[in-house]
């Protein structure tokens, strides 16, 4: 998967600065454990941290790649490009040869050879940096849904980057500063594409393209949802969602490393694990190993193998792995594990930012802990929600009429009836209702329209692109995130772009044509999974319920309240955080855990802000 840094300066020469660029480099060692590389040229530094996963000997980074004796073009990669057999054989064809067997080269290769449309034929998940020497200009890329991340950071000359925001941090021309732009997106859940929170810091769109030339820098989309009518009656679209996940799939499970599966039993999950295992029977390797999480009171076993009583996920993960002939593990996680300040300032320190899920952020993050221990690369059903329709906003009327983002119309009476820790006034001297309004509009404006199209079917194309391009890329950015801190990798085959291209334009009427969630998926996979896991009602991702979880960070909460230079009291008003803190002192173990939320994250923007040294811009 590996990890990338590096900074182009065309008034200046980095290589006279390598302290700089090792630190970039050396933030992205948890990324990239198994080698590192810095690449230096005239005006650039290429960091890469690497993590093997294909052509395990030869796959070393930055690569360069020369014509007529000369380097043309240099790149640090990080992620899969599941075609490159494909892609190497046409390039072969047209006069390329080939040093490794490597994804890595072929991408070089594949720029040499077709200039910067090369993006298009890529299939995979990808973030890059790729510098050509004959023009001394860098290009920076990323896939088309946005699964690997990577962030720039201009600069009076060029320009820093890195596949997380610490990587660029670690620089000194780049501050931790928050700026009141930076705190709408903080507060909101709007998610706008670009947006990196720290004042000067941009991300790379997903299926974008970031030129950096001397005095210039442009970017420019070589992908995007389009609308087109949907021909296939309901026979051939079912038969159709099966062959493109299942060739998705199969081309995912392509590693030179241990390769697993993450089962919750759920639908996405069985899907993707039956699939792969299906893949990888004729190879005459071990059964397929699949790993889940659940939850036991303070004090019991952590590790249970082949399910526990404990959790619902892990009964339904068990009775898909026998059926598909797979090997299932279970990890138990108690309120001690969840709480522990290591575990938790991992998280904080894997995110960069504040944002995020909670204890369930600490959860997936230690289940992939132990997942590392056995595996590196992993499979994951991420996408199948925002894409088939599984969330209960797509069924809630009230929710796709409502003129705002779905999560954030059902999110809105809870969030009314919190205590507020954080100064009752920022939002009206923020401006975030009129923030939320101009996000949301600008992400309607976006959705591509299909002249004629029936109102209802119109609308659910909307709601199902806010998914895709909002809300999805906040989940892919938190599974990258808390895997990557461990070294390992996760692919998303519900986010391959030919068939997210496809089922963006089946009608709603039949995405839902029984009235369930993911109507259209289930019937895809009725003739590879059981019936309990068919039927099995879309349930969320596992959450804490341990009172022990609640009364830990009420500690935690105490201690805040009690230190008068905590950075986020900045942010508070005494006199309203003091009545927040008074409701959570005499809350009742059920009301605390409804509270939970709002004082959690509380802790962790504190955190934050004391260990990134965050400055706020008046």
């Amino acid at each position: 998967m590996c990890g990338i840094a590096g900074w182009v300066a065309f008034e200046r020469d980095p290589g006279a600065e390598r302290s700089a660029v090792e630190a970039m480099t050396d933030t992205m060692a948890c990324r990239g454990p198994d080698a590192e590389g810095v690449w230096y040229g005239s005006h650039i530094a290429l960091g890469h941290r690497r993590l093997a996963v294909i052509d395990l000997a030869g796959g070393a980074q930055p690569m360069t790649a020369e014509e007529d004796g000369e380097v043309a073009a240099v790149i640090s990669y990080s992620g899969e490009v599941y075609n490159f057999a494909e892609l190497r054989n046409r390039l072969r064809s047209a006069g390329h040869s080939f040093r490794t067997e490597s994804d890595t080269e072929v991408v070089l290769r594949s720029y040499l050879e077709w200039g910067t449309d090369f993006t298009r034929r890529l299939t995979g998940m990808f973030a890059f940096a790729l510098w050509d020497a004959r023009s001394r200009e860098l290009l920076l890329v990323r896939d088309r849904l946005g699964i690997k991340p990577l962030y720039y950071y201009p600069t009076s000359d060029g320009v820093l980057f890195g596949s997380e925001p610490k990587a660029i941090l670690a620089h000194p021309e780049a501050r931790a500063r928050l700026n009141s732009a930076g705190l709408r997106e903080l507060m909101t859940w709007v998610n706008t594409p670009g947006h990196a929170i720290f004042d000067g810091m941009f991300q790379v769109r997903p299926g974008h393209l970031v030129r950096v030339a001397r005095g210039e820098m442009t970017e420019t989309a070589y992908w995007g949802l389009q609308a087109r009518p949907h021909d296939d009656d309901f026979d051939t679209t079912v038969s159709r969602v099966r062959a493109l996940l299942q060739a998705a799939v199969a081309g995912q499970t392509v590693a030179d490393v241990p390769l697993c599966s993450l089962l919750s039993g759920g639908l996405d999950s069985s899907s993707v694990a039956a699939l792969a295992a299906e893949a990888l029977r004729p190879s005459g390797k071990p059964p397929l190993r699949c790993f889940s999480v659940g939850f036991a009171p303070s004090g019991e076993a952590i590790p249970v193998s082949g399910g526990s009583p404990l959790t619902d996920d892990a009964g339904y993960a068990a009775k898909l792995a026998g059926h598909i002939g797979a090997h299932h593990e279970s990890l138990v996680l108690d309120a001690k594990l969840l709480s522990d300040p290591a575990a938790r300032a991992a998280v904080l320190r894997a995110r960069d930012l504040p944002q995020g899920l909670a204890d369930m952020d600490t959860s997936l993050y230690l289940l992939f802990r132990s997942i590392r221990q056995r595996s590196t690369v992993a499979l994951s059903g991420e996408g199948a929600d925002e894409l088939f329709g599984g969330y209960p906003w797509f069924h809630d009327e009230q929710a796709t009429r409502a003129q705002t983002f779905p999560w954030m119309y059902a999110a809105g009476a809870g969030a009314a009836r919190a205590p507020a820790f954080l100064d009752p006034a920022l939002p009206e001297r923020l401006s975030l209702d009129e923030y939320r309004a101009d996000s949301y509009a600008d992400a309607v404006a976006a959705v591509p329209v299909l002249p004629g199209e029936p109102e209802h079917d119109r609308r659910m194309r909307t709601v199902n692109h806010l998914f895709l391009t909002r809300f999805l890329p906040m989940l892919l950015e938190r599974k990258d995130r808390m895997s990557m801190a461990v070294g390992l990798e996760v692919r998303v085959p519900f986010c391959d772009h030919s068939l997210v291209e496809y089922v963006f334009n089946v009608p709603w009427s039949m995405k839902s044509f029984d009235g369930r969630e993911k109507s259209l998926l289930r019937a895809a996979m009725a003739p590879d999974l059981p019936e309990p896991i068919l039927t099995r009602k879309k349930e969320p991702y596992p959450t804490i319920a341990d009172p022990a979880y609640d009364q830990l960070l009420k500690g935690r909460l105490g201690e805040l309240m009690d230190d008068a230079g905590a950075p986020v009291r900045a942010l508070m008003d005494e006199k309203s955080a003091a009545e927040a803190f008074a409701t959570v002192q005499k809350a009742s173990p059920e009301e605390l855990r409804f509270l939970r939320v709002g004082f959690e994250s509380l802790i962790k923007i504190n955190d934050w802000m004391r260990d990134y040294q965050v400055e706020l811009a008046e």
